[in-house]
């Protein structure tokens, strides 16, 4: 089931650690880099941000926000947040988000630095419950933004979204308040940081002269209340092999109707990011 393991670093996370000063360092540098290269190095054009923008800087107090985008390489975050008149370096506003612990937390710097940039760190495999994904519930809980990559991990390809994992949707499920979320899809990063270009593996600094293209969505409405009438309907006599998964906090939703409506709302983010990907980037590609 996941659970269990002690949070990673926690402390370094928090906005009051050594009064805020480490936090608002690290987003001010990293901002800084990311529009380096995304505004500067590189030729960058996005579709509607200012839905984006309007939704960091002023939605309904105490309304997470979750955005949600493809995966196209190990910079895609920062370097998505890096366009022209986005807040990228302001450290109360920046964003969360869920990071392999495996890569970015792999010793006791790296631990430290990628947490007080905001980063929570995912035990890919460790399942829906474990513990960091309590934490990560807790900044939705909090009305605070949060990133993820449903996909689980980067792929360069020019192909389908593919399958999401579903964390994402139980994420959206459990927060005490459901959170507006947000599909953003783009191209380009996969250029700036190729896997294997520098013999055989990735370049040690971003590369630049390449066009990038991002997609900011709608925000996709889910009205969980008829979903999970739905999901019990559905599972009603349903065999199954049990993960020991614990109910829903607040509706005791069994582990049946959970898997049944965590696929729903993956399937849904999924159609709606691959139409993004299929009309509104293809579209803007082929225009430039």
């Amino acid at each position: 089931m996941g659970g269990g393991r002690r949070r990673i670093m926690e402390w370094a996370g928090r906005a009051e650690h050594l009064g805020g000063i480490p936090r608002a360092l690290t987003i001010l540098a990293v901002g800084a880099f990311a529009k380096t290269v995304t505004c500067f190095l590189n030729s960058t054009s996005v579709h509607n941000p200012q839905t984006l923008i309007r939704l960091v800087k002023s939605r309904p107090t105490g309304v997470p926000l979750l955005t949600v985008s493809n995966h196209m390489s190990t910079l895609d975050d920062p370097l998505i947040w890096g366009f022209k008149g986005f807040p990228t370096m302001d450290a109360k506003l920046a964003r969360w988000v869920l990071a392999a612990e495996d890569i970015c937390f792999k010793n006791k710097l790296l631990s430290y630095m990628f947490r007080i940039g905001k980063c929570i760190p995912i035990n890919r495999g460790g399942g829906i419950y474990q513990e960091h994904m309590n934490e990560a519930l807790e900044v939705l809980s909090h009305g605070g933004w949060l990133h993820t990559f449903p996909e689980g991990k980067v792929s360069q390809l020019s192909a389908p979204i593919k399958r999401l994992k579903w964390g994402t949707a139980s994420l959206i499920v459990r927060a005490p308040v459901t959170p507006i979320v947000l599909p953003i899809v783009h191209s380009g990063f996969e250029k700036v940081m190729p896997e294997k270009s520098f013999f055989g593996r990735r370049p040690p600094v971003p590369l630049c002269n390449k066009s990038i293209k991002i997609v900011v969505g709608e925000p996709i409405e889910f009205d969980l209340g008829r979903l999970k009438q739905e999901a019990r309907k559905a599972t009603q006599d349903a065999p199954f092999h049990s993960l020991g998964w614990p109910k829903t906090s607040a509706d005791g939703l069994g582990e049946i109707p959970q898997r049944w409506l965590y696929n729903k709302i993956s399937d849904r983010i999924q159609g709606v990011m691959e139409k993004l990907r299929t009309i509104k980037l293809q579209a803007i590609e082929n225009s430039g």
